[in-house]
């Protein structure tokens, strides 16, 4: 779900993107035809100061179809100095709406390569819609971007859509007393004069609403090194709250990769803001989290369950449409529940049972899966999708269900997926048809009586 500041298929299809998809419904001024993206090079340099962005992406590419014209998304905040297409210039461009328009001077044909080299820079801000700001955001001191579901054109030029999943080269030059932290794997580290620069590669393909940076006055620790590293960056003043909030997340992991399977980056982040955020963030390899969250109290335990479940479901396995939201934040809110109940606090059963008393008591005017753009972030999507997966658990038992979430990260790790894609791999599992669990959870609005097997 989109944070905000409180102040005042598979994997050759995730990396290249599946143009058949066309473009969103929920989000139909978000993504483009014609040619498909497999890696980003993005190297940026950022004032804090000033809140001044200059930026150079190189976008590699295949085309999809005889190609003309394209669209590359990019919010109007910031202004284009240059574009190249295969080291030439375009016959011409324009640039509004959030939309940059590419007129090539020579056709380029389909299945041909394309590297779209963009010069840019101004002065990003969110991308304002329906949910709210969303993108690049200004800190006290520094900087946050929350992309999701539509802000990754605040700050560097993409095909933003979630089935376009692509890798990332991410270098970001600041003033040296910040740290700058992106996903994937840091590779260098340089400072010159008043100035460093920090290298991230991130090979595994990644939808643009997750690439992120994180610009503040951290500090670096390592909360443990198996089964993954896992690393902390914070703020020195709450580096004693991180110790008390915090301690569970490496027994988070474990438990996580028993039940969903290998954690599936080679890392895993969480960046504490100095400022305090209305709600965390996911980004892929990456949560973040805002001090409120490192209070000392213990109170975001759940959320950061949920942040963590995010690699898994959402950042790896990425859907395909938005309308399948449900097979984001349901499973991250199940997971909620799970590490509950193998933690020692209330069971899956009695978190389900609460929450059904909560949802027979709320409006049932939704359809959870294809809940429309308004409402795809509603918490009733959240836990009606959780029921929906504890409905399946009681269906099929403990050890058929959890066979099938591993077999489910693994069979389509790295890719972009949609419901049928879920449903179907469940049917292996079952000896009767699932049609009307499905049919009652996901596609009727009255909410179905409590599972009981």
């Amino acid at each position: 779900m989109p944070g905000k500041l409180v102040r005042s298929s598979r994997i050759g299809q995730a990396l290249l993107g599946d143009p058949s998809d066309g473009i969103d419904p929920y989000l139909p001024a978000n993504g483009n035809l014609g040619y498909r993206v497999s890696r980003y090079d993005l190297t940026l340099e950022y004032k804090v100061s000033t809140n001044r962005l200059a930026g150079v992406a190189a976008l590699t590419a295949a085309t999809v179809r005889t190609l003309g014209r394209f669209s590359i998304d990019l919010s109007s905040s910031l202004k284009v100095e240059r574009i190249t297409v295969n080291g030439k210039r375009p016959a011409r461009y324009t640039h509004r709406n959030h939309k940059l328009n590419i007129t090539l001077a020579t056709d380029l044909p389909a299945g041909g390569g394309m590297t779209v080299v963009i010069k840019y820079a101004g002065n990003p801000k969110p991308i304002r819609g329906q949910w709210g700001d969303v993108g690049w955001e200004e800190l006290t001191e520094g900087a946050l971007v929350a992309s999701q579901p539509n802000g990754a054109a605040s700050w560097f030029p993409c095909d933003d859509h979630p089935g376009s999943k692509a890798a990332y080269g991410i270098s970001i030059t600041t003033d040296s007393p910040f740290m700058a932290v992106a996903n994937g794997v840091l590779k260098s580290k340089r400072t010159k004069a008043a100035q460093t620069t920090w290298v991230y590669e991130q090979i595994e393909p990644m939808a643009s609403y997750l690439a992120t940076i994180q610009i503040g006055s951290y500090t670096r620790k390592t909360l443990g090194t198996k089964p993954v590293p896992i690393h902390a960056v914070v703020p020195p003043r709450l580096r004693r709250n991180l110790d008390l909030d915090f301690a569970k997340q490496r027994q988070m992991m474990e438990v996580f990769v028993e039940m969903f399977g290998p954690y599936p980056f080679p890392e895993y982040s969480v960046v504490i803001t100095d400022d305090d955020l209305e709600i965390p963030i996911e980004a892929q390899a990456m949560s973040i989290f805002g001090a409120n969250h490192c209070d000392g109290t213990g109170w975001s335990e759940r959320l950061i369950a949920h942040e963590l479940a995010h690699q898994w479901f959402g950042n790896s396995l990425t859907l395909s449409r938005w309308k399948d939201i449900w097979l984001h934040e349901g499973f991250a809110c199940y997971s909620e529940w799970l590490w509950s109940e193998r933690s020692g606090g209330p069971t899956a059963e009695s978190q389900a049972r609460k929450y059904y008393g909560r949802l027979a008591a709320s409006p049932m005017d939704l359809v959870i899966g294809d809940p429309g753009p308004k409402y795809m972030f509603d918490d009733r999507v959240y836990k009606r999708g959780a029921l929906t997966l504890h409905a399946l658990r009681k269906r099929l038992g403990d050890n058929d269900f959890f066979d099938l979430l591993r077999e489910w990260t693994r069979e389509y790790r790295y890719s972009s997926v949609t419901s049928a894609d879920f449903t179907g791999l469940a049917g292996k599992y079952s000896p009767q048809p699932l049609n009307d669990l499905w049919h009652r959870w996901l596609d009727e609005k009255p909410l179905p009586p409590y599972p009981v097997f």
